[in-house]
């Protein structure tokens, strides 16, 4: 197995840990936790059915992406991890504007390492490219 695709697969896992380990820091914020428990939101947003299954989607991804990067045929794989890598990243910079409103250093801290993986994937996959 070529040494780009085991790099890749592992970052994958990299950005999924990071985005969890924020997650679950964030529940130790204070009054966060207490709000959830009185109204059920957590800053403003209703946790319904429907988004603990956007969360659920949004984990799985880069846990289906840790696997494909694996099994996939090289042009595939490539592209597959080119797209979503961007993708994630884009997504992923819409959280700054809550860690400008409301710095955090962990949250920052997590947001930042998993960024820096999911460009790392993206530059290990074009980069894998020019090898081919």
């Amino acid at each position: 197995m070529e040494d780009w695709k085991i790099k890749v697969s592992v970052l994958w896992l990299f950005a999924e840990v990071s985005g969890l380990a924020s997650a679950f820091l964030g529940i130790f914020e204070p009054d966060l936790l207490q709000q959830f428990l009185t109204t059920g939101e957590i800053e403003g947003m209703k946790m319904g059915p429907e988004v603990l299954l956007l969360f659920a989607v949004i984990l799985l991804v880069p846990l289906v992406m840790a696997f494909l990067s694996l099994t996939l045929k090289d042009s595939m794989n490539r592209w597959a991890n080119i797209i979503v890598g961007i993708v994630w990243l884009v997504l992923g910079l819409t959280d700054v504007p809550t860690y400008l409103a409301k710095p955090s250093a962990y949250a920052i801290l997590m947001w930042v390492s998993g960024g820096v993986a999911l460009a790392l994937i993206v530059w290990f996959a074009w980069k894998s490219k020019q090898k081919a």
